[in-house]
């Protein structure tokens, strides 16, 4: 899959149809993301890179209102709900193509890795690691070796693999693991049996 194709498939039907059945609940990831903020430091600006409607960032917004809250999205319908939430800034944009000015203290992804063309995952890795001021956090399916799967009835959309362990290899010794674990979708429905990775850089 070629970054042009990941591109029309999210920015048309396929795309809008899923804007249209991700109906998440900003409220019920507040326990979570109150985790990740306790262990940030100084949090005073956030990024996520495929924010869909921004339910994510609405959840940070939830908690701790005076965050600067950005999020990236490809999908027009997506985006245009998203700039409709109070408190967001709205990008519309692929995560290859956006190139802001500005730092942040925390960037993140939460299931988009996963349908990112294979090939274009070392030049993100380096994109979240120059975007972010102290922290980087990748939530996403996990896979010790990188694996394939059907995508309702799609090839070559979704993958699993370490991104974890890919982004602290690309970053050598540039950053410290803070913590990491697993989002049970048995205990926690909002999530979809994810593995998460939060960075500091040193």
């Amino acid at each position: 899959m070629t970054k042009a194709e990941q591109t029309s498939f999210w920015e048309g039907d396929f795309g809008n149809d899923y804007t249209d059945r991700n109906a998440i609940r900003a409220e019920d990831r507040c326990n979570f993301f109150k985790q990740i903020i306790e262990k940030c430091r100084g949090l005073e600006s956030v990024l996520e890179l495929g924010a869909n409607k921004g339910h994510n960032l609405s959840a940070l917004h939830m908690l701790v209102p005076q965050l600067s809250l950005t999020g990236v999205e490809l999908n027009r319908k997506a985006c245009n709900q998203m700039a409709a939430v109070g408190g967001l800034n709205a990008i519309c944009s692929t995560i290859q193509d956006f190139k802001p000015v500005e730092t942040f203290d925390l960037v993140f992804t939460c299931g988009v890795m996963i349908h990112l063309p294979p090939a274009d995952l070392p030049m993100v890795y380096q994109k979240m690691f120059d975007l972010s001021r102290r922290y980087v956090m990748i939530n996403e399916y996990f896979n010790p070796e990188p694996v394939e799967i059907k995508y309702r009835g799609y090839s070559e959309r979704l993958f699993k693999r370490d991104f974890g362990g890919e982004f602290l290899d690309l970053a050598a010794n540039r950053v410290r693991l803070v913590d990491y674990g697993f989002l049970w979708k048995r205990v926690e429905p909002t999530w979809d049996n994810t593995t998460w990775w939060l960075f500091e850089k040193k």
